[in-house]
């Protein structure tokens, strides 16, 4: 037969097929919900009833091979590195590590209850303990937490390792490699080479104004409270002053600084108000509260803050962790409104030096990151410093404004772990109780450990610039924690909370 057509564009050009029967297979008995391949924007929830059908979207379907492939590589790349996988339990002990558990009932143990892990935190410990010196497993991790675009509800993955006779550095040496290679392999963006750098907790906050900072922005928040300890400004007086110097920012209009303005004094920034001003090409300040910047005020943002003609700069007061937070989410939407965020790059470093213990909001001592952590200058600083004066071993790897990994230099002296929770509240006997299989296992001769835990579900949210973590989990949970395909949770019958010993309270 003679081929009636032939394109030498596509590589099934030369081939033709000719039907002489058609048998249907699968019969789509419903008109669709939505249109599987379009730009046309599609409700959220509508996907996730149908995420069967969501799946076969082309992106959609296409991340979640990827995910397959990544997944691959990372367990290859560790296997190169000498690391050992092994599985921990799921059904595990309540242990505070930041957020709420998920509890399950147990049916054979009245009154008593598993939880799901938020992490393998203990489980890797005790690997450690038994020999095992390299660990890893891409982990299935719970948590109890309000969702967020960057954030899964419920349950997310990590890529969990820990490495016995390790320090710091040794961790870093694990993540810069295995992240620098699994970013390059699958994206054709620039990616950090070397060393990340490394970042003190308290620089980067008062830099940036959050412990995850997007380095492709380049504004930079400057404390200018010493400038205007004179200053005739009420709003300025007795608080922390931080500012934001704009370059080319006096070119935008009236307009935008309302706008920021606006944004700033939003709830979920919680600025009294937003103070700015012009630098104009002029050298004139004017606009905003340019009647308080005085000659001597001008001269010293000129000198010792770089302040240029044709910038903008914008102030922030108030009291210093509040400032520093409001100067950071500022310093965003200003990355985001001009146009400054580098394209085509991921930027990595480290954040290093988190503070051991902070004040809850009882005003009560409490562990401010892991309670597993090593302090810094051990034993000693925990009987002698001021325990907010105190620094752990902890660290975070940042990318592109996200927290992509966590971990740190693990607590491994059961003297030290008794004393760091007692500072906390904990007695020993808690410890003792809530802990006991590492406070027993640290009696047996422990050696140094240290470790982390990329998130894999944001490592795939970034490397395929998806802006909703959801877009790279086949069956997500949707806003509110619900799983709209499966209908859970739901309601169970009489009969099965029977057999786990609960009765439900109604009001």
């Amino acid at each position: 037969m003679e081929r009636a057509s032939k394109n030498e564009k596509i590589a099934t050009g030369e081939i033709e097929v000719v039907a002489n029967k058609i048998e249907i297979l699968g019969k789509c008995k419903n008109i669709l919900p939505f249109e599987i391949n379009t730009d046309q924007e599609v409700r959220e929830d509508l996907r996730l009833e149908y995420r069967f059908l969501d799946l076969r979207n082309e992106t959609l379907h296409n991340n979640i091979l990827l995910r397959s492939k990544i997944l691959k590589t990372l367990r290859d790349k560790m296997d190169e590195l000498g690391f050992t996988e092994i599985q921990t339990p799921i059904l595990a002990n309540s242990s505070p590590e930041g957020a709420r558990d998920y509890l399950v009932p147990s049916r054979l143990n009245p009154g008593e209850f598993y939880a799901l892990p938020q992490a393998p935190q203990q489980f890797k410990q005790l690997l450690m303990v038994s020999g095992f010196n390299k660990y890893y497993q891409i982990a299935p991790c719970f948590r109890d937490e309000d969702p967020r675009a960057d954030r899964a509800p419920g349950e997310f993955y990590q890529l969990d390792f820990e490495m016995a006779f390790s320090t710091q550095e040794d961790v870093f040496q694990v993540l810069e490699e295995v992240v620098s290679y699994t970013f390059k392999k699958f994206t054709n963006w620039k990616v950090d080479e070397g060393s990340f750098i490394k970042i003190p907790y308290k620089e980067a906050m008062e830099k940036y104004g959050i412990d995850k900072p997007d380095l492709r922005n380049p504004l930079i928040i400057q404390d200018v409270t010493k400038v205007f300890e004179k200053s005739e400004f009420n709003a300025f007086k007795g608080k922390t002053i931080k500012a934001i110097v704009v370059p080319n920012g006096a070119t935008q209009g009236r307009k935008f600084f309302d706008k920021m303005g606006e944004f700033a004094t939003t709830d979920e920034v919680g600025a009294k108000g937003l103070a700015w001003t012009k630098w104009e090409e002029s050298g004139e300040v004017t606009g905003g509260i340019a009647k308080f910047i005085t000659e001597d005020i001008k001269e010293k943002l000129e000198t010792q803050y770089k302040v240029e003609k044709n910038s903008a700069i914008f102030f922030i007061a108030d009291e210093l962790e509040k400032a520093q937070k409001i100067a950071g989410l500022v310093r965003i939407e200003l990355g985001k409104r001009l146009d400054l965020i580098e394209k085509g790059v991921y930027k990595f470093c480290f954040i290093v030096d988190f503070p051991m213990y902070e004040l809850s909001e009882e005003g009560t001592i409490d562990f401010s990151h892991n309670p597993f952590s090593m302090p810094q200058g051990g034993l000693e600083a925990l009987e002698n410093k001021d325990p907010l004066d105190i620094l752990a071993y902890q660290y975070d790897l940042v990318c592109n404004g996200y927290e992509m990994a966590s971990g740190a230099v693990r607590n491994h002296n059961p003297e030290i772990m008794v004393k760091a929770f007692e500072i906390a509240g904990y007695s020993e006997e808690d410890v003792k109780n809530r802990f006991g299989a590492l406070y027993n296992a640290f009696q047996y001769g422990t050696p140094p450990h240290a470790g982390a835990a990329p998130g894999i579900d944001r490592m795939i949210m970034l490397i395929t610039n998806s802006q909703n973590i959801r877009e790279v989990i086949a069956f997500p949970k949707n806003k509110k924690a619900r799983d709209l395909l499966m209908h859970a949770p739901s309601v169970v019958s009489k009969q099965q909370l029977k057999d786990v010993h609960i009765q439900l309270k109604r009001d």
